[in-house]
């Protein structure tokens, strides 16, 4: 039993439900690095999945449906950028406005175009290179471009400078408020890019809700990696294996409700055990004000 958890099946089913998690962590970090809580990843990768299955049906194109869910998490982003760059809101509440609005609207959607309310007519998926769907070596390729981007170029430099000390950025000539629309919308288009891996490479229908947690494991993901591409990417595989494990574990005997749990577990154990022990950019949350500088 327990060798047909450590195997290569098990290293690819890991990798395939690590890449949402890869990129959309790695998106969020891109946010949080510059200052803005993106507890909205959750909402951008349902949009995401939504809209990548709507454009792949109109079309017949998959990566027309990839090109779609990139703009509709970027939308969504520009909506949360708004609010919490403009008008100064609430950037957690901000956040947890945009689920609410892509769980409803996603809803209402599939109702209006496809008539059905709960999953989607199937629509043509992405193209399998190898044992995977080429998002998957998009997700561990922008890991290591991340890493060089943040820490070996000026552009990485400045997100990260505005996101510890934006008023010294300003000083020196940085636009924080620009700066962070383009992270957040990065961010968001990063995110709407993980949910097309979900409906159009790991499947090709969209399924109400079926982002299911992700955007907020994602989180833990990021926030488990010390905000670091690299580390979030470690806690994201840690986080895939426990999904396929999950699946893994199913028809084994153990009752189907302790196996679902158990990424949640996981990701609970994690933020429990090590979300006081990883450091924040030192601005996360605090809207930018150029007069009060």
């Amino acid at each position: 039993m327990w060798q047909d958890l450590f195997n290569m099946s098990m290293l690819y089913a890991t990798l395939r439900a690590a890449t949402p998690l890869i990129i959309t962590a790695i998106g969020g970090l891109i946010a949080e690095r510059s200052g803005i809580i993106n507890i909205a990843l959750e909402g951008k990768m349902l949009m995401g999945a939504f809209t990548a299955v709507v454009v792949s049906y109109y079309t017949g194109n998959p990566w027309l449906g990839v090109l779609g869910a990139i703009i509709a998490g970027g939308i969504m982003a520009l909506i949360h950028g708004v609010v919490s760059i403009k008008y100064k809101a609430n950037q957690v509440v901000s956040g947890t406005a945009i689920n609410i609005l892509a769980g409803g609207l996603t809803i209402f959607l599939l109702q209006i175009i496809f008539g059905v309310a709960g999953t989607s007519p199937q629509v043509k998926k992405l193209p399998a290179w190898g044992p995977f769907h080429p998002i998957v070596y998009f997700g561990i390729l922008l890991v290591f471009v991340t890493h060089y981007v943040i820490y070996y170029t000026s552009w990485g430099l400045r997100v990260r400078a505005i996101g510890e000390h934006p008023s010294a950025a300003d000083t020196v000539g940085i636009n924080v408020i620009k700066m962070r629309y383009i992270c957040v919308i990065i961010s968001g288009m990063l995110a709407g890019l993980a949910g097309a891996a979900l409906s159009l490479g790991d499947l090709n229908v969209f399924v109400k809700g079926m982002t299911s947690g992700r955007g907020y494991i994602a989180l833990a993901a990021m926030i488990f990696g010390k905000w670091t591409p690299i580390g979030a990417l470690g806690a994201s595989l840690l986080f895939g294996y426990s999904t396929a494990l999950q699946m893994g574990l199913q028809g084994r005997g153990i009752p189907s409700q302790i196996v679902q749990m158990i990424p949640y577990i996981f990701t609970m154990i994690a933020l429990a055990g090590f979300v006081g022990k990883s450091t924040p950019p030192a601005a996360l949350g605090e809207p930018y004000d150029k007069a009060k500088r």
